[in-house]
């Protein structure tokens, strides 16, 4: 089974993809949630991102973005993006198009 990783503060994985089985997925809430579990796990199969990641109670202040994730995620060395798969549920088309146009630029350049 492919690991598929679900960045967002609030929704699930059968919120976004009903056809799909929630076990499926391992659900991180936050940027830093993120960034802990692919230093920890690796890149999974899949990522599905929200950019709007809320309020962080742990910093106290608002969560940087799903946005900021992909950024991340791009600039580590040592991760291989080849093969990642992803999509971007987020409801503003902006956020939706500077993810998508960000990841696959560092994937293809890969």
């Amino acid at each position: 089974m492919s690991k598929k990783l679900f960045l967002d503060d609030f929704r699930f994985p059968l919120d976004i993809y009903p056809e799909l089985d929630e076990n499926e997925f391992d659900i991180v809430r936050s940027y830093d949630d993120f960034v802990d579990y692919i230093s920890k796990n690796g890149v999974p199969d899949f990522i599905s991102f929200d950019n709007d990641l809320g309020f962080d109670v742990r910093r106290r202040k608002i969560s940087l973005s799903g946005f900021e994730a992909a950024k991340w995620l791009v600039e580590q060395s040592g991760f291989n993006l080849k093969g990642l798969t992803y999509k971007v549920h987020s409801s503003d088309p902006n956020a939706e198009e500077k993810i998508t146009e960000l990841l696959k630029k560092s994937i293809d350049t890969e």
